[in-house]
């Protein structure tokens, strides 16, 4: 196992660049509400990438700020973003059979849970006072050829959300292939987990608090 080491834990927008870093060039890629959308300003400049929000626009831009924000101009989370030259509109519909028929290289959502096998579970506890919120989330897990996670690796109160199974609803199966957190990075699926990168923790102790065995 060879992994790349920080010595602190990342905040959400020094994660979203290393996701930014890592999306192949010429893309079209579809980030999820939260804090997925942070990696739009933080892509490359001459990457290539295009990006597609649910709402109905493709080769959206970074968020919008100051003058540049237009309320009628917004990513599927509604927050105001810019366009990028040859950006596109559609009905609601097409872009839901872009996201279904196969035509997104990569997705970024959140999760609750990802399994060890690559389940994911993202859009809701089952509690009885929680509001389910699917979105677009099943349509982009198995629609998108590659399925990244970014979320927090622990909860509030320390118990790991990359699991070696889900406990909340599932939304998708084995689809994930890729677990960035702020604690590392983990590439999932049939063989189990693998951690590519540690951000302020060992790979030992990450592996024990998460229940990993490493090779």
């Amino acid at each position: 196992m060879t992994t790349t080491h920080a010595d602190h834990r990342l905040s959400m927008d020094e994660l979203a660049a290393v996701i930014a870093r890592d999306i192949p060039a010429g893309s079209f890629v579809n980030l999820g509400i939260g804090q997925p959308t942070k990696i739009a300003d933080h892509l490359p400049a001459g990457s290539g990438v295009v990006l597609h929000t649910e709402n109905g626009m493709l080769n959206m831009g970074p968020k919008a700020e100051g003058d540049a924000i237009d309320p009628d101009l917004t990513n599927a989370g509604k927050v105001p973003v810019t366009e990028l030259p040859g950006a596109a509109y559609f009905h609601h519909a097409d872009s839901f059979a872009m996201m279904r028929g196969g035509h997104l290289d990569v997705c970024v959502l959140g999760a609750y849970q990802v399994a060890f096998n690559g389940d994911l579970a993202n859009w809701t506890t089952g509690k009885p006072d929680d509001i389910p919120a699917v979105g677009g989330a099943m349509d982009l897990a198995i629609g998108a050829k590659d399925v990244y996670v970014m979320m927090t690796l622990f909860t509030r109160t320390g118990e790991p959300k990359l699991v070696p199974r889900c406990t909340y609803p599932l939304t998708g199966l084995g689809c994930v292939s890729r677990v960035y957190t702020d604690h590392g990075v983990f590439d999932v699926g049939p063989e189990g987990v693998r951690i590519r990168a540690t951000y302020g923790i060992d790979a030992d102790e990450l592996a024990h608090r998460c229940g990993i065995t490493l090779p």
